[in-house]
């Protein structure tokens, strides 16, 4: 648990709002780090006890290099933890602690099988681009077939128009020709009587 956290907690435990609840974490804090500053001890019934040591000047060697180094003196802060909070933590802690870890075992698992679930593999992704390129080519081919079966059609129309014409239309024709051969010959004689009968009065 960090200080947010903390702060969280605590707004939720006295049903305050998160701004109140950080300025009384805040205020208990300085408190007791001004209290220590100053040498003082704070102590919390129960909870434990903060106070300050002094550390004297040691020799203390670095673990890399295994070098010595001298430590100058210093003064340290201390938690002393109280009868109460060592109990709590001993009857609860084992068992807070393994619920813990199957709360987060849970939570990991879900994400990964969500995570796995948002992002599809690479097999499904062939499979999906297969399915398309099918369903592309099956369209194609259906549109092909369907314009080849329709340009016989329009050649066939296109024949029937150039056809020449029927023995209907051939037996008429004929006929045509013969009457107006017939109306020919009938003015032909008419004209040669008139064209005679003028040269006989002028004689």
């Amino acid at each position: 648990m960090n200080k947010a956290q903390l702060i969280d907690a605590v707004a939720m435990k006295l049903d305050i709002s998160r701004r109140s609840a950080g300025d009384t974490v805040d205020a208990v804090l300085e408190g007791i780090t001004g209290a220590i500053i100053s040498g003082d001890k704070v102590s919390l019934t129960g909870f434990g006890t903060f106070e300050t040591t002094r550390r004297a000047a040691r020799t203390a060697r670095n673990p890399r290099t295994g070098e010595a180094v001298d430590v100058p003196a210093a003064t340290v802060p201390k938690f002393r933890p109280g009868q109460a909070l060592k109990d709590e933590v001993n009857a609860t802690g084992g068992r807070r602690r393994g619920a813990a870890k199957k709360t987060a075992a849970k939570k990991s698992a879900a994400k990964k099988a969500t995570a796995k679930k948002a992002t599809p593999t690479m097999a499904a992704k062939k499979t999906a681009a297969k399915k398309a390129t099918a369903t592309a080519t099956k369209a194609a081919a259906k549109k092909t077939t369907a314009t080849a079966k329709k340009a016989p059609a329009k050649k066939v129309t296109a024949k029937a128009t150039a056809r020449p014409m029927t023995k209907k239309t051939a037996a008429k024709a004929p006929a045509n020709k013969t009457a107006a051969k017939k109306t020919a010959a009938k003015k032909s004689p008419a004209k040669k009587a008139t064209a005679k009968k003028a040269t006989a009065r002028k004689r």
